[in-house]
């Protein structure tokens, strides 16, 4: 049990872990704001465009209520009444939030690979003689191969 608990201790505190479960309640409170920009910024205009279109309230009732009822304002209202609707106006804004978190996502990985910088190169540690090509140390004065002398300039 001992050494269940250590595993567990060291997987909980690697940065991978960690950055994870920040990635995951940051998502969550970006979905929040992301579903308040399509319910109450985007679709209110689309709406209006629409004449009014609410597609939130957009179902079609697949079996009617228990009491026999199938002329219902809200899915909520055909749920109390023990209707089965198919909301497919749910369906088209969840599509839509979809669509503007994915692209939001996009754009933030497009920031944060454009601010990745490249990894320096690393000084070379080796050439070319240019009088045998044979590879030597950077900086050889001489070629070990066929005893050409180097100048400091070329080793540079």
């Amino acid at each position: 049990m001992v050494h269940m608990w250590k595993e567990f201790k060291e997987f909980a505190v690697k940065g991978n872990a960690i950055d994870l479960a920040v990635g995951v309640i940051i998502g969550a409170a970006f979905g929040s704001v992301v579903t308040s920009l399509v319910k109450d910024i985007l679709m209110p205009p689309v709406g209006l465009i629409t004449g009014g279109l609410d597609f939130s309230n957009k179902f079609i009732v697949l079996k009617s209520g228990a009491d026999g009822m199938t002329n219902f304002s809200t899915p909520a209202d055909a749920v109390a009444h023990k209707a089965i609707t198919w909301n497919y106006g749910n369906f088209i804004t969840f599509l839509i939030n979809f669509i503007i978190v994915a692209f939001c996502i996009f754009l933030v990985v497009k920031a944060v690979n454009q601010m990745k910088r490249p990894a320096p190169s690393a000084a070379p540690v080796s050439k070319d003689c240019p009088a045998c090509a044979m590879t030597i140390p950077i900086k050889a004065t001489r070629c070990p191969h066929c005893t050409t002398e180097l100048s400091q300039a070329a080793a540079h």
